[in-house]
């Protein structure tokens, strides 16, 4: 019988302890250490590119400042002194001007005198998604005798606004607009600091608004313009300042349709912000266009050897009939020191690669004949129906919460379209495949016609939002779609309403 032997075992030598230690020691590290982070993706660069640029949460609250808000008919002196029978929040058109700082609850108490229901939008502002007044989807329209309570915090200082968005192509152009400034927390020290609000009206052969909404003219066209133009509801504005003097004007465009070029007539003036938020560099203020929707913080100085002098302020966007909005006129008084002050200059992400990365979601724009007014107006081939808002459950794009997104906007009509996101900022990144370098963000961008506009955003705020173009005849012919924004990975919660 074969016989089998072990081979041989090694005999164990014990290393001595000083030996030993060491190689231990190294031994554990090596197994501690994490594993090498990989690198992040162009997607993800351009997101972090964004840390920091706007607050994720609103500031504790310090206080509540309460206002009342009626909306109801009245009749009042506008355009040139005529009696007109206007909708108006509080009695006024423009609204009052509500302000608030940065750090500060706002609560308004909302009652709806009007003979239709109503909402009250606050348009630019970043706040919780039930607070943003879009009916059928954030909330049931306010009816006739009803009241809501609108109560945030806002995220963000600037200049916003605030509108109905319900049959808003009629509600708007009968008066109801409103501004809300939210002041730094230490407001800077202009010597004045104003708001002016331009607005086009369309009136009939008495004299009165033209209670022809959604006409087939007007949305085959860039919506309803209006030949009477004013500034803070009237068409003799003046300004009067003294020479030195450094002003702060924000100006809001309200109307439904009619775009501004602004003309500043040799007025010295900055951009200091746009949609509320502040450039990152300061930039000419002659010649912005300024959409349905926009709004313009000017950092305007008085020369202090104006003199006597005055300034015209106009419109050019249409060069052939271009329109006188207010005048600047210089005091006789003698020149005091121009307030001297930094104004903030934020950092604003560039994405100057954003044109390479891939497209979230492409729109096309475009109408067809058909729907409740004659012309519907479209995202891809679909028109919102408004009767039926609370059965939009399958909004056209689901952005990640925190993440970087490129949507892609192709006009095919020969139509203007200012774009309007809410609950949230983006920049502009392209115009048909340019890129383009603007030093801050917007809420609402305009697509010329047959333009081809990219924009970037990342959005902070969770929720179901409304997207539209604010030529609001557009929107209410269909051009509305609902974004929602869920944390990456996410699926979108059941609709609401």
């Amino acid at each position: 019988m074969p016989t089998f032997s072990s081979p041989a075992m090694p005999r164990y030598v014990p290393l001595p302890l000083a030996r030993a230690l060491p190689l231990l020691a190294v031994a554990l590290l090596a197994a501690c250490r994490p594993a090498p982070t990989p690198p992040l993706g162009p997607e993800e660069q351009a997101a972090r590119e964004f840390a920091n640029v706007l607050p994720r949460d609103a500031p504790a609250a310090r206080t509540t400042r309460t206002f009342e808000l009626t909306a109801a008919p009245v009749t009042l002196p506008l355009l040139d002194g005529r009696s007109l029978a206007v909708w108006a929040y509080n009695g006024t058109v423009p609204g009052p001007t509500l302000r608030v700082r940065r750090g500060e609850r706002l609560r308004v108490e909302f009652r709806n005198a009007l003979p239709q229901p109503t909402t009250v939008h606050w348009h630019g502002v970043r706040l919780p998604n039930a607070m943003d007044g879009v009916p059928g989807v954030t909330q049931a329209p306010v009816p006739p005798g009803g009241t809501f309570v609108y109560e945030f915090v806002p995220k963000d200082a600037g200049t916003f606004w605030f509108h109905p968005h319900v049959r808003g192509s009629e509600q708007v152009e009968r008066g109801l607009h409103g501004v809300l400034v939210v002041e730094d927390e230490r407001p800077l020290p202009f010597d004045q600091d104003l708001v002016w609000v331009l607005d086009d009206w369309r009136l009939d052969a008495s004299g009165a608004i033209d209670p022809a909404f959604n006409t087939r003219h007007d949305l085959a066209h860039d919506g309803r313009w209006g030949r009477d133009v004013t500034v803070n509801g009237r068409s003799d504005t003046r300004l009067f300042a003294r020479p030195g003097a450094r002003l702060r004007v924000r100006i809001l465009n309200a109307a439904n349709g009619r775009v501004f070029r602004l003309d500043l007539g040799g007025l010295p003036a900055q951009l200091l912000a746009v949609d509320g938020t502040y450039a990152s560099r300061p930039i000419s203020a002659d010649g912005f266009e300024l959409a349905p929707g926009n709004r313009v913080d000017l950092d305007v100085t008085i020369p202090a050897n104006a003199g006597a002098r005055s300034y015209a302020i106009g419109d050019r966007f249409v060069p052939r009939a271009p329109n006188a909005l207010a005048t600047v006129e210089v005091t006789s008084e003698p020149a005091r020191p121009t307030p001297r002050f930094e104004v903030p200059r934020p950092r604003v992400p560039r994405w100057a690669g954003g044109l390479a990365l891939p497209i979230r979601q492409t729109y096309r724009l475009d109408a067809r004949v058909g729907g409740p007014f004659g012309i519907e107006w479209m995202f891809n081939g679909e028109a919102f129906r408004h009767e039926d808002a609370s059965g939009h459950e399958h909004p056209t794009a689901t952005l990640p919460l925190g993440a970087w997104s490129r949507l892609r906007f192709v006009n095919d009509s020969s139509r203007l379209h200012p774009i309007h996101l809410h609950g949230m900022f983006f920049r502009v990144i392209g115009r048909d495949g340019a890129f383009v370098d603007e030093p801050f963000l917007r809420d609402t961008a305009l697509v010329h016609a047959r333009e081809t506009v990219d924009l970037a955003v990342v959005p902070l705020d969770e929720g179901r939002w409304m997207m539209h173009c604010h030529v609001l005849e557009h929107a209410e012919a269909g051009m509305m779609t609902l974004l929602d924004v869920v944390p990456p990975g996410q699926s979108p919660p059941a609709h609401r309403h």
